[in-house]
């Protein structure tokens, strides 16, 4: 087996200090006018990142401008402060200071990879920055200021992997990114896999750096296991699916990262992704009819940027937490950021009767307790020709910090990230 079969786990588990941190004078600022919301929106239109960020920030460039449209929020029109921060963590740690400070926006969206969250939470909380983190991650987050509405691992793995493990048998192989995203998905694959009788027969850690994946490919075809769980990720790693299918390896691939984010199945030449199956809780094909049906966010989407190339996961969630985010200050009365807070944490939903039905279907519900969204999650299959094909969809809850952790914001002030090896034995 290669060298890249290692076990690992070096850094991860963060911050952890508590509130009464904030910076003086900083707290709860705002630029806002009478007439006016400031909004801030920092997402990757440039670097290595730009593939999946960008159409973050055009959605919610989308949602802000039908908000405008139709009288704003609580009467007052958005203003947007949208830096582009080129995939870079430092460039990123100085744009959210000066969101803070200098512009005083009154809410931040900001950053596509768990590294970058991690990179700027420390400025978030020390300024009590309410800020919306929309990329699907790892989970464990309970962070009172953060609202990380994507969904987590277990809800993505959630979906995909019982459903693998009923379809093709019990034995598993893991391919993952060797960074804290990779790993600890890894170990929410162990946890899963615990849960449905299922054996994890191998795992590898691949740099972010890796495209030749022979030995890769060669490993799993010793293995021989019914299904492979895959969380690869970036560029780099594309290459994994095209190689796989040049060596003709055919076993069903279960992922959280593929497809739904990069859209490799429209990118690559067919069969690179044959039999790929993405537990995701958006991609463009979704087929609900707040989605794709006539005047649906699709259709709303390319009207405004005909040339964009696709809509993907973390676009849709930066366009209905925007959504989120004007229910709770309309029912708050304020943009003051404690009191959005305390309207967030008492429970939003969508598709109710004072917000727009969210793409991925019928009603979603934001957690008041952990700051997490109970999610539509859907397994996608891509067939030989890339077509891609609704197999299943469920409601699936965040579970992890509300169930096992006990997370609740709402009784206590905390800014930590809760890992899987601290509760489950089979994630040692």
């Amino acid at each position: 087996m290669s060298d890249r079969l290692v076990s690992r786990r070096g850094f991860l588990s963060s911050s952890a200090v508590l509130a009464g941190t904030a910076l003086a004078g900083c707290s709860g600022g705002s630029a806002s006018s009478d007439d006016t919301i400031k909004i801030g929106v920092i997402e990757d239109r440039s670097g290595n990142f730009a593939l999946v960020g960008d159409p973050k920030h055009k959605a919610s460039l989308l949602a802000i401008e039908e908000i405008n449209n139709n009288g704003g929020i609580d009467g007052k029109q958005i203003e947007v402060f949208d830096p582009d921060p080129q995939s870079d963590n430092q460039r990123y740690q100085e744009l959210t200071s000066r969101a803070i400070r200098e512009e005083e926006v009154d809410v931040l969206w900001a950053g596509y990879s768990s590294a970058t969250r991690e990179a700027i939470r420390p400025t978030i909380d020390r300024n009590e920055q309410l800020y919306f983190y929309t990329t699907q991650y790892e989970g464990g987050v309970c962070d009172k200021y953060t609202f990380a509405v994507g969904p987590t691992a277990r809800q993505q793995l959630g979906s995909v992997l019982p459903y693998l493990r009923e379809e093709f048998g019990p034995d598993i192989y893991t391919i993952a990114a060797d960074y804290n995203f990779g790993q600890l998905s890894a170990d929410w694959v162990k946890v899963l896999a615990n849960e449905n009788d299922a054996n994890v027969l191998g795992e590898e850690f691949i740099p972010l750096s890796e495209t030749d994946f022979s030995s890769t490919i060669n490993n799993i075809q010793e293995a021989d296991p019914d299904f492979v769980m895959s969380m690869l990720v970036g560029a780099n790693h594309t290459s994994f699916y095209e190689q796989k299918a040049s060596a003709g390896l055919d076993v069903p691939i279960g992922t959280s990262t593929a497809m739904a984010q990069g859209y490799e199945h429209r990118r690559l030449d067919p069969p690179a992704m044959a039999n790929i199956y993405a537990g995701v809780n958006y991609m463009e094909e979704v087929p609900t009819e707040s989605n794709t049906g006539d005047g649906g966010f699709v259709d709303r989407y390319y009207e405004m940027y005909p040339d964009a190339p696709y809509l993907n996961e973390e676009a849709e969630t930066n366009y209905f937490s925007t959504y989120m985010y004007k229910q709770a200050v309309e029912q708050a009365g304020t943009v003051e950021q404690p009191e959005v807070i305390d309207a967030l944490e008492s429970g939003i939903s969508l598709g109710s009767e004072r917000a727009p039905e969210a793409p991925e279907g019928e009603t979603i519900e934001l957690d008041g307790a952990t700051h997490h969204v109970d999610h539509h999650m859907w397994v996608m299959r891509a067939d030989d020709q890339h077509n891609t094909e609704a197999m299943e969809n469920r409601k699936i809850p965040e579970q992890f910090l509300s169930n096992t952790v006990g997370c609740d914001l709402r009784e206590e002030t905390e800014t930590t990230q809760y890992t899987p090896v601290d509760y489950f034995e089979e994630a040692q």
